[in-house]
């Protein structure tokens, strides 16, 4: 299989790029002058062989004077996995394939030559000025850049989508500033949350009606900090209505849920900008789940994940049977690195987050499971959430539905 050679087009040369290492500056200041050159020049190669999306890198090797990279068309993925003609089998499996765009994308010499063999492609070589260090941030960082530039499928991603209650009834003009004031509390959330030394390196994606949000960074701690932005959201636009004498806040409905995915970049017609994308199993419950949300309410998705807890003794380490009940007792643990934070102009002193049920005397509650039907008669189960804000001298924020309000349908 051959690349196309868009290398003396016209369009190629008016397409520049934006170095993805400036983005990686927390792990970039790591490293020396010669290395972040050495790195520079390598995202120059791979932005010019991924080619505006026209082509996938899949992986890469470290070798003499250089790294070797595999490259494919970007139709070739559907292509291996599919039947071939006069109905034989496909050439490779769904399942070699998932492997081989999940997870780290660093393979032994070896190992790529026998990919090479079985996707029927050359390892393209890279030069370089320098060679690798091997050490562990330049991995990272190079682990990254080939993300970037592929299709990345993730077992376990927590993903939160906001809706905008009854955005297709606004006129054109009211949706527009709805959308801005959403956008603008996902960025005022983000950056409060940066002051208070919680990383959160977060990508949205538009639903038409709202966003898709979550984090690029992997394990159960970026997790957590994704369902606590969530509720800073939620808080900053509950305190923008507040103060709103017009449409131009929107009403929200939020929901949150792990799942799988797959991830990948485009660029924006020529322009340098490259934007995150997701769809998997992961996107499509939260779309269903948001069809049986009631105005104001926070849905949790009944998920079993397997995520990355990267323990101290035992980096690395994935413990398979966090669910939802565990992942918010989890949640709740840490909300201390969060207090001390303002919300329009209060010091926050608690925060409780946790899922509803029904009072069983004596200062308990269960948790309730509920059932969400959506338009296509599909059935599932989600919880509901509540979230309360304590501020110093003003009133707390109250986020979420309480469940005596809810309508009573039994779970599956």
């Amino acid at each position: 299989m051959e690349l196309d050679d868009l290398s003396q087009s016209g369009i190629r040369r008016i397409a520049d790029y934006s170095p993805y290492l400036d983005q990686l500056a927390g792990l970039a200041q790591h490293m020396g002058l010669r290395q972040r050159s050495n790195l520079v020049d390598l995202e120059k190669s791979l932005h010019s062989y991924w080619s505006l999306g026209q082509n996938n890198i899949l992986s890469w090797s470290p070798v003499d004077g250089g790294v070797s990279i595999l490259v494919v068309p970007h139709y070739a993925v559907a292509e291996y996995t599919s039947p071939q003609a006069n109905g034989l089998p496909p050439r490779l499996s769904p399942r070699f394939i998932t492997e081989l765009i999940s997870g780290e994308r660093r393979l032994s010499i070896s190992q790529m030559e026998k990919v090479a063999r079985l996707l029927e492609v050359e390892p393209i070589h890279i030069p370089l000025r320098q060679p690798l260090t091997g050490n562990v941030v330049e991995t990272q960082i190079i682990e990254k850049m080939i993300q970037r530039y592929g299709i990345n499928y993730v077992a376990s991603r927590a993903v939160t989508l906001f809706d905008i209650v009854g955005f297709s009834l606004l006129t054109p003009f009211e949706q527009m500033t709805q959308l801005n004031s959403l956008s603008y509390s996902l960025n005022s959330a983000h950056a409060k949350m940066l002051e208070q030394d919680v990383n959160l390196n977060f990508a949205r994606s538009s639903s038409g009606d709202g966003f898709y949000i979550w984090n690029r960074d992997d394990g159960l701690e970026a997790s957590v900090n994704l369902y606590h932005l969530m509720h800073i959201v939620l808080a900053d636009n509950a305190i923008a209505r507040s103060k709103s004498r017009s449409r131009a806040v929107p009403r929200l409905r939020a929901c949150f849920h792990v799942g799988s995915c797959y991830e990948f970049h485009q660029a924006e017609g020529l322009n340098p900008t490259m934007h995150d994308f997701i769809v998997g199993d992961v996107t499509i419950e939260l779309a269903r789940m948001i069809d049986g949300a009631l105005p104001g309410q926070i849905l949790v998705g009944d998920f079993m994940a397997d995520i990355e807890k990267g323990v101290e003794e035992d980096e690395g380490y994935v413990d398979p049977n966090i669910d939802a009940v565990t992942f918010l007792k989890r949640a709740q643990g840490n909300l201390s690195q969060l207090s001390g934070m303002e919300l329009s102009g209060e010091r926050v002193t608690a925060i409780k987050c946790y899922l509803t049920g029904e009072n069983m005397g004596g200062g308990q509650f269960n948790i309730r499971r509920l059932t969400i039907k959506d338009k296509h008669g599909l059935s599932r189960v989600a919880f509901n959430a509540k979230v309360n804000i304590y501020r110093e001298t003003a009133k707390p924020i109250l986020l979420g539905i309480q469940d005596r309000k809810l309508p009573t349908i039994p779970a599956l």
